[in-house]
């Protein structure tokens, strides 16, 4: 015991002092997409030629990625010829209206506050949460369930998991939800108390992601349930959740 309480204090404060300070995020990371649209030209097409998902479109002469879609793979940085598109290392993405995931250069989705005033008022000091797992890969999953090590420490903020819908104030979806989850994911929703809050966290959940017009999926959440904050991403990073989630809550501006 003597061994492991030593071990214990040599280790020191392990958990991070996000939102006072933003830790440094590894190289490889994809973050807020920007699109220069000075240097991108109507004619070329070399992005969306090599867009698994389909998350980028051209019209009327303007470039628009759509992060809802987007997997965040980096084929379309990596394959424009004038690097017009390129991936930011800005981790805050997430939003509360389906059409702000379009990107075209213009606007950024860390700069949205509409409801915070109203759901800090409501849940502001305490905020549970029933995760629905519809479906998905386990990558959202697992970066959701990040967010509750020492790392993070997500319920220093008053935000936690609960096991009963019932008992929670909203719920995290991941997943494209499937046609066998659909229901369950209804259920779930229904028995959750008014004023209640539903989060869409990764490509799947927003729009299905790799696995949109398949048949045995409803294409994401968007069609069956009302949405109040969409995170993109595939899987989105933890700190791109906790930031949506404190964001939601207007714990942080």
């Amino acid at each position: 015991m003597i061994t492991a309480l030593k071990a214990r204090l040599s280790q020191g404060y392990r958990t991070g002092n996000y939102p006072h300070e933003v830790p440094v995020l590894s190289e490889r990371f994809r973050g807020l997409p920007r699109i220069d649209a000075s240097k991108c030209t109507a004619e070329c097409a070399a992005c969306l030629d090599v867009c698994p998902v389909a998350a980028i479109e051209k019209s009327s002469g303007k470039t628009t990625l759509d992060m809802g879609k987007c997997i965040f793979c980096g084929e379309c940085a990596l394959t424009c010829p004038k690097k017009a598109l390129e991936f930011t290392r800005e981790h805050r993405m997430a939003c509360h209206h389906r059409h702000h995931l379009e990107v075209d250069g213009t606007w950024n989705p860390a700069d949205e506050n509409e409801r915070e005033a109203e759901l800090h008022r409501l849940f502001g000091r305490s905020f549970r949460f029933r995760q629905v797992s519809a479906g998905g890969c386990n990558a959202c999953e697992a970066d959701t369930n990040v967010l509750g090590t020492i790392a993070y420490d997500l319920g220093r903020f008053g935000i936690q998991f609960v096991a009963s819908p019932r008992h929670a104030d909203g719920i995290l979806v991941t997943g494209p939800v499937s046609k066998n989850m659909e229901l369950a994911l209804r259920k779930t929703y229904d028995a959750v108390p008014e004023p209640k809050v539903v989060i869409a966290v990764g490509a799947c959940a927003i729009s299905g992601g790799v696995f949109s017009g398949h048949q045995e999926v409803s294409g994401g959440v968007v069609d069956i349930l009302p949405i109040d904050l969409f995170i993109p991403g595939c899987p989105p990073h933890p700190l791109t959740i906790l930031d949506g989630l404190l964001r939601l809550l207007g714990k942080v501006r």
